[in-house]
């Protein structure tokens, strides 16, 4: 593997978790190394770490307190 994709892939836990998982990015990335976007944006949206997710689960969260005072009174 590339040495860059091979820094790129151990910087993160969440990029070595996937690629143990689905271990057919090996070989993909082995014959095109410039396809590494492509690898994480599949893992941003497995994991769920696109800002368009972490924005709904802050609304989720702020909808469930709001639901939790409105019992409470």
């Amino acid at each position: 593997m590339d040495t860059r994709i091979k820094l790129i892939i151990d910087s993160n836990p969440d990029y070595k978790r996937y690629l143990r998982s689905n271990s057919y990015w090996y070989k993909t990335l082995n014959r095109n190394p410039s396809i590494i976007n492509n690898f994480i944006k599949e893992v941003k949206e497995k994991y769920k770490l696109r800002t368009s997710d972490k924005i709904n689960d802050i609304i989720d969260k702020i909808n469930m307190v709001s639901k939790f005072i409105s019992v409470l009174r």
